[in-house]
């Protein structure tokens, strides 16, 4: 018997809680539909001491949507006397009288509230936290003013002073609160950087934001010499603003001043690159180097100053043949300095890159990387890398086989590494060049489960090339001519590849490697650096093919031109934004998206978008 009654109190207890789930769901689902009536039925079935705070909410709202106030009133009241130390429920107590015409009664509950926890730090900061989060600022300051004036400066309240004052737009008092947290505590300075740059767009600084930051801190400065940590702010503001010559000025005066070895120069000098700011970079990495050949910054400062050359020629593509003639004579000079070590190999590397690529001298560079891997005590890493650079200066030189040989022992030796998924992809593209597609394609099937990215990608596009245009004979001719193309515009052979694609055009006029064309010219140029003329023809893709697969590509590249070669913010986020409306199912929406984001900023973004 007493089985059964515990069954039976089990059945009646589950069909109660299904009954109350059920009563949940309607009266969410009335509330968010704004059927308050409706909804108030169910939320009075299931209101009780254990309801989440959000339903009791909902519920009030309910009931003063339904003009029912005073009933709203006795829920709030009831449940700050029963959640005795919520403060939000007071607060929400406060906000029900001020939206209801009892500012009177707002204000004293305010008041006393505030009162009650200003002799206590952190109920005060709990109080005030609570107050912004509902979007009481004013409330939010009271509470902030009454507790220092209780605590004096017993309790730092600094860091929410300064909150307060930034929603407020009192920038003043803002800056010299977060100063005096500093002189206080200067370990906390990356925390008021970061706070800083949160708070105030540098670049579109209306408000002379910047300035003030700048004035405050060379007083601050003046005031007290012997402490770096606002010389060090200042640096940082500087770097904000992009006023990157001020800031190594800075930073050379500071480290003269502790009699440093550069480092703090150094350091910065990576930020110049990041921000291709190449003359400041380069004026760091002297002003390092003038330490001398026995300072333990130098060989280092050295190798990054030859290799903000190799950036403007190879990655920026802004040179001219005088750059290039400079920057052999600068690398070799270097090697001619410290000799070819294995600690050299990276510049060795670059050195055959310019050669090779920029300068017309494949079988130098050849040579040079020859002699770097017979050099004694490699890592394994090191002549794996030797051996890809190589190999790829071999194809320049049209010798494909036995740079396929370097590729296939690169793969060999790093199956499961990143050089290893990049040394499949460029033997790939050697027996894709000699006509040998079904090979190729065998090879780049395994690719695409690359774990690197920007491999699986490139295996991806080039599989679909070839699958997308062989078949008939034809096509197999068409295609195998597009592949020596390619080969040449591997081996910066312009020219010739160009003729090899007008003879393909002339050949098979309405073949579908008509857009591949297209894009191979672009690549061409801008290979070259010539920027504008890769536009004419990626904007011809857009045009005459729009419906074909490389049309999102040729858009999002138009977008990288004007972004980061043209220096054309407003037209990279047209672009960026046209990928986002115009191609949606694009592989590229979700990089295009972050890109305009970062352009237009944030805010502005998700409103257009």
């Amino acid at each position: 018997m007493k089985g059964i009654l515990v069954i039976f109190f089990l059945f009646v207890a589950q069909g109660m809680f299904a009954q109350t789930s059920t009563d949940q769901q309607l009266a969410n689902l009335y509330y968010t539909n704004g059927e308050f009536d409706k909804a108030l039925t169910y939320f009075e079935k299931i209101i009780n001491k254990q309801s989440p705070k959000f339903e009791v909410l909902r519920y009030v709202e309910c009931l003063e949507k339904t003009n029912q106030l005073k009933e709203a009133e006795k829920v709030l009241k009831k449940q700050v006397s029963s959640n005795e130390g919520d403060l939000e429920y007071i607060i929400l107590l406060g906000d029900f009288y001020e939206r209801n015409q009892k500012q009177d009664q707002a204000n004293k509950l305010f008041g006393d509230l505030i009162k009650s926890t200003s002799s206590n730090g952190y109920q005060a900061v709990e109080l005030y936290s609570n107050f912004i989060r509902r979007g009481k600022v004013d409330w939010g300051l009271k509470t902030l003013e009454a507790t220092r004036k209780e605590l004096k400066k017993d309790y730092p309240l600094q860091l929410q002073f300064a909150e307060v004052y930034s929603l407020l737009g009192r920038t003043d008092e803002m800056i010299d609160e977060y100063f005096d947290v500093i002189d206080q505590f200067p370990n906390y300075a990356p925390q008021v950087q970061t706070a800083l740059s949160q708070q105030i767009d540098f670049q579109e600084d209306n408000n002379g934001v910047y300035q003030k930051l700048k004035d405050k801190l060379l007083t601050r400065i003046q005031k007290k010499p012997g402490e770096t940590v606002y010389a060090e702010m200042l640096i940082w503001l500087f770097v904000q603003k992009k006023e990157f010559k001020s800031a190594l000025n800075q930073a050379q005066a500071l480290d003269k001043r502790e009699k440093g070895n550069g480092q703090r120069v150094m350091d910065l000098a990576e930020t110049f690159v990041e921000n291709q700011d190449y003359v400041t970079a380069r004026a760091a990495y002297n002003y390092v180097m003038a330490y001398g050949k026995d300072a333990p910054l130098y060989y280092r400062a050295y190798t990054d100053l030859l290799n903000v050359r190799y950036r403007e020629i190879v990655l920026e593509k802004k040179y001219q043949e005088s750059d290039v003639s400079a920057a052999i004579s600068e690398y070799k000079q270097a090697l001619n300095d410290v000799g070819l070590n294995r600690n050299t190999v990276g510049i060795a590397k670059e050195l055959a890159t310019i050669q090779a690529y920029y300068g017309n001298d494949a079988l130098e560079a050849g040579q040079l990387l020859d002699s770097c891997l017979k050099m004694p005590g490699l890592t394994d890493m090191q002549r794996a890398e030797i051996k890809m650079t190589l190999a790829d200066v071999l194809v320049l030189q049209d010798d494909i086989w036995q740079a396929s040989l370097y590729y296939m022992q690169v793969d060999t030796d790093f199956k499961f590494e990143a050089i290893g998924s990049e040394a499949k992809y460029k033997n790939a593209r050697i027996f894709y060049y000699d006509g040998d597609f079904k090979f190729a394609q065998s090879q780049l099937d395994v690719l695409k489960e690359s774990t690197s990215k920007l491999i699986a990608n490139d295996a991806m596009k080039l599989s679909v090339l070839i699958t997308d245009n062989l078949g008939l004979d034809s096509n197999y001719t068409a295609m195998y001519q597009f592949a020596q193309a390619d080969l040449l515009l591997e081996q910066h052979r312009f020219d010739a590849a160009f003729r090899l694609f007008d003879s393909i055009n002339a050949a098979f006029p309405f073949h579908g490697l008509a857009d591949e064309i297209l894009l191979r010219r672009a690549l061409a140029m801008q290979y070259q650096g010539k920027w504008n003329e890769a536009l004419v023809f990626l904007e011809k893709i857009t045009v005459d093919h729009k419906e074909d697969i490389l049309a999102d590509d040729a858009v999002f590249q138009m977008a990288e031109i004007y972004e980061k070669h043209l220096n054309d913010k407003e037209k990279a986020a047209e672009f960026y934004k046209k990928i986002l409306f115009d191609y949606k199912g694009s592989l590229l929406t979700v990089e295009a998206r972050k890109r305009f984001r970062a352009l237009r900023g944030d805010a502005g973004s998700e409103e257009e978008l």
